[in-house]
Formats: structure tokens, C-alpha cells, sequence
């Protein structure tokens, strides 16, 4: 019976730093290796494939698969929101829009929705919508990455995540993505907001000629200062929160669904106000430089209440907004495991083929 050939794998091993593979007389020092059994041999085949098509997920790697999945829903959940969204923007940039002396009367979440379809028809509701779709691929990759990263980085030596590391994690990872996309962020906000028919490269390149480059970054600081301190909160409380419930229930769908509606809520009511700010701070002619110039300014203006201006629809934006970001990121979760262990299935069984042809 022919022998089995056998490969020679090094792996890097979390937590243990690596030395040079030889001494100086040649002898190995401090390596690690496994030896495993090729099973290129034993790979699934078209008509097998055809037969299982589940397994062909498990072809691609693990984080590309969540990664396009993760990248997709948000797409999706941002287009049902829109609507939403866009009252939302015209109900926190309204005082600054309308002037000092108008001002004071705060247009209403309906007020806003009939306003928004009676200037411009069906399609006013998705205004903007491009670029916030456009940014969402970028973002969401960006996040994942950086997140998995900086959770490594800020791990104990025993290899565990700390409360602290957690919410450090959550913050760089959310100032990472959102200073990587905030360009389509100030475009989305301009397009939402400004009368007139132009399409994202019209705003783009006024927006070059008459203000120049740094107007692709108005309000970044709030926006990082913002951001920060609301992913950390998500990140980590929907962790904490997961983790405290019995072991049959955070597998669950539901139970995801729950605790990230109870961490989104927490961390929005906590950073809702720099929101309001940065939104402020990327309108065009905006008389406000910093944050410690915009917060006074808005509550002078228009009372303390102004930093909570379309709040209602961005709390009805998130419901949706993370049923479907959820719903679908763990199906896809499901689907991807299914097919992993599809996969595992079918290479076995051709390894039991194989040595039962080699045997006789």
C-alpha cells in the first residue's frame, strides 16, 4: 500500500515571540511545527459540488465571507433607512439652515417627513443615499479589520480582553474607519441638505474649487470624539451583555437582536449631542470652529434640547437598522459553519474512498 505523503507546517503561535530558527551551530531553537496530511488529494469535486453547493462557501476564507456579508447588510440597512435618515439630517442642521430670527421653531419629525416629499417627490427620501451606501463598504471593512487588530494589541498577557481593552478596542477601531470615510460622510451630509439637483461629483468638486480640501474634513474632531466613545460603549456592552446571558440563549438570534438594540440605545443617548455637532460643523458658511464654540453656540440659539434634535427618527432608524445588520450577519454565520462542516464531510468521505481503492 502506498505511503501518505507528509507536510511540514510552521504556524506562529499567539503569545510566543519569535527567534531565529537556528543557533549558530545549527540547531534548532524554540520552534514550533505540527506535521498534518496533504488533503489537496482529497478536495471536493465539480459534481460534488454541484450536489452540496454549501460547501463552496467554505472555499473562501472565513473573514473574507463575514467580511462581504457584514459590508452587504449594512448596504442594505442604510437603503431602508434612508428615508429616516434624511429627516433626521434636516431636523438637526435646521436651526443653522433657516437663520437666527427662525431659528427658535424647531421643524417636527412629520413636519420634516411631508416637507421632504412635497419639495421633492418619492425620491427626495433617498437623497444622499449614494454616498452614505458608497462609504458603508470601506467602513464596515475598515472597522472589522481594526477592531481585530486592536483587540490583539490590547489584549492581557493571559491572552484575555479586559473591560478597559474592550472599550479601548471599539474607540480606535471607530476612529480608524470613520477618519478613513469621512470625505463621503461631508458629501452625503451636503447632498441631504442643500437644495437643488446635484450629483455627488458636482458636490464634490464646488466643494474643491470655492472651500478647498480641508472642507472634506469640517467637524472631524466631534465626529472622532463622537465616534469613539460610541462604538467602545456598543462594542463593549453588547460583549458584557452577551456573555452574562446562559450559554443555550447566546447562540440565539433573538438574543443578539436584544442586546444590540439595548448597547445601541445606551451608546446613542450617551453621544447623540456630538453628533449634532459634527453635523453643524460640516455645513457650508458654518460659524462654528470647535466643539467648545458649537455646543454653547447650538444651546444658545436653540435651547438644550437643539443637541437632541432628530433624535425620534434616529431611534426609529436603529431598530431596523440593526434587526437587518443582525438578522443577516447571523445567517450568514450559520450558513458559513453549515458549510464548513459540509466541506469537512465531503473531504473525509474522499479519504475514505481513497484508501478503501489503495487497500484492494
Amino acid at each position: 500500500m502506498e505511503e501518505e505523503r507528509g507536510v511540514l507546517v510552521c504556524r506562529a503561535i499567539p503569545g510566543i515571540q519569535p527567534r531565529s530558527a537556528f543557533t549558530s551551530k545549527g540547531v534548532a531553537a524554540g520552534k514550533f511545527a505540527c506535521i498534518s496530511v496533504d488533503q489537496r488529494d482529497y478536495a471536493p469535486t465539480a459534481a460534488q459540488f454541484i450536489k452540496h453547493p454549501l460547501a463552496l462557501v467554505a472555499c473562501l476564507p472565513r473573514d473574507v465571507t463575514l467580511f462581504l456579508a457584514g459590508a452587504a447588510a449594512g448596504a442594505a440597512a442604510k437603503t431602508l433607512t434612508a428615508p429616516l435618515d434624511r429627516v433626521k439630517l434636516l431636523m438637526q442642521t435646521h436651526g443653522l439652515r433657516v437663520g437666527q430670527e427662525s431659528a427658535k421653531k424647531a421643524v417636527g419629525f412629520f413636519e420634516a417627513l411631508a416637507l421632504i416629499g412635497k419639495e421633492e417627490g418619492l425620491k427626495g427620501y433617498w437623497k444622499g443615499n449614494l454616498p452614505q451606501v458608497i462609504r458603508i463598504i470601506p467602513y464596515s471593512a475598515t472597522q472589522l479589520f481594526a477592531y481585530e487588530a486592536y483587540k490583539k494589541l490590547f489584549r492581557g498577557v493571559d491572552g484575555e480582553l479586559s473591560v478597559i481593552g474592550r472599550l479601548a478596542a471599539g474607540a480606535f477601531a471607530g476612529m480608524t474607519s470613520t477618519f478613513v470615510t469621512y470625505p463621503l460622510d461631508v458629501l452625503r451630509l451636503r447632498l441631504a441638505v442643500e437644495t437643488g439637483s446635484r450629483t455627488m461629483t458636482e458636490v464634490a468638486v464646488n466643494m474643491l474649487r470655492e472651500e478647498g480640501f480641508a472642507s472634506f474634513y469640517s467637524g472631524l474632531g466631534p465626529s472622532l470624539i463622537g465616534i469613539a466613545p460610541y462604538i467602545a460603549v456598543n462594542f463593549c456592552v453588547f460583549d458584557l451583555v452577551k456573555k452574562s446571558l446562559p450559554e443555550k440563549y447566546q447562540k440565539r438570534t433573538e438574543a443578539s437582536l436584544v442586546t444590540a438594540l439595548v448597547s445601541a440605545t445606551i451608546a446613542t443617548l450617551m453621544c447623540y449631542p456630538l453628533d449634532t455637532v459634527r453635523r453643524q460643523m460640516q455645513m457650508k458658511d458654518t460659524p462654528y470652529n470647535t466643539v467648545l464654540d458649537a455646543i454653547p453656540g447650538i444651546v444658545a440659539r436653540d435651547g438644550f434640547s437643539g443637541l437632541y434634535r432628530g433624535f425620534v427618527a434616529n431611534a426609529l432608524k436603529t431598530l431596523p437598522n440593526s434587526s437587518i445588520k443582525l438578522t443577516t450577519f447571523d445567517a450568514v454565520k450559520t450558513m458559513v459553519a453549515a458549510g464548513e462542516k459540509e466541506l469537512q464531510k465531503i473531504m473525509d468521505e474522499n479519504q475514505r474512498r481513497q484508501k478503501q481503492s489503495k487497500s484492494e
